[in-house]
């Protein structure tokens, strides 16, 4: 299975933002990426209001999100808000093409590091998994990836790759926290795991602020830890192969799964 991670900085327009996951996805078809990661957030970054910017997911952005991903015939993953009933929105990851049109709502809430997410953000409560030409995809959001609860649910579900968009908060040991939790969660459940932040707003001389506006170092790791590729804090489009085949072959060897007792 080809997968691009799509390291894109995220503005606070969402008509912007729809035509860097229009670049993104043209090109990473054209290198044979049948799915398409971006990272949390692409609809609109942290950092602004979001209840203005939050769209159903039958709404015109998530429409030409659709539109895009049949025109190129891959699987496209992006970060999305949705509004919710009680003037919150919802940490959505929209999922359209090749057969899917689902989403997942963020489980976890980043109510961390002086951070306060659950003040404008309603949590979700299921794991999701989709199925894409054979292969079991689980879905997760950024801050869900210190659960490995979840991973190992969606692991339970058949996934062998998880797919964990993310716009990590910047700070001391913050790089060195995301690719260690992420190496640590595709042990945790024998998956590869498919990290795809948002750039590095420094990278591009941009003040972040306070909210999580990502660090860069998307990456890919395997069931055993290790890590595939990997990007720096710029934005870029990285395509990596990832065999699928591998996860059961790991299974054997390290059944950490079927060795549960809790």
């Amino acid at each position: 299975m080809r997968v691009a991670l799509a390291q894109i900085l995220a503005t606070d327009d969402p008509k912007a933002n729809l035509e860097l996951i229009r670049d993104h996805t043209a090109l990473a078809a054209q290198q044979g990426a049948t799915v398409v990661v971006f990272p949390e957030a692409t609809m609109c970054r942290f950092g602004v209001s979001l209840k203005p910017v939050a769209e159903p997911l039958d709404g015109p952005w998530a429409t030409e999100v659709r539109a895009i991903a049949e025109q190129h015939g891959v699987l496209v993953v992006a970060g999305m808000f949705t509004p919710t009933d009680d003037g919150r929105v919802t940490n959505t990851l929209l999922a359209v093409g090749r057969g899917v049109d689902t989403s997942y709502d963020k489980i976890h809430l980043y109510d961390a590091f002086g951070f306060a997410e659950s003040k404008t953000v309603a949590p979700g409560s299921s794991p999701v998994v989709v199925e894409v030409d054979g292969e079991t995809l689980g879905l997760a959001v950024c801050y869900d990836v210190r659960f490995p609860e979840l991973f190992r649910a969606l692991a339970d579900r058949g996934a062998s790759t998880v797919l964990l968009p993310a716009s990590w908060g910047a700070g001391e040991g913050k790089i060195e926290q995301w690719e260690l939790l992420v190496r640590a969660r595709a042990v945790d459940s024998t998956t590869f795991v498919v990290a795809c932040d948002q750039a590095d707003p420094l990278a591009r001389g941009l003040d972040p602020g306070k909210a999580p506006r990502g660090v860069g170092h998307s990456l890919v790791a395997g069931p055993t830890g290790t890590i595939v590729e990997s990007l720096a804090d710029d934005p870029g489009l990285l395509v990596v192969d990832v065999d699928t085949a591998s996860v059961a072959k790991v299974r054997e060897v390290l059944p950490v799964l079927a060795n549960r007792r809790m």
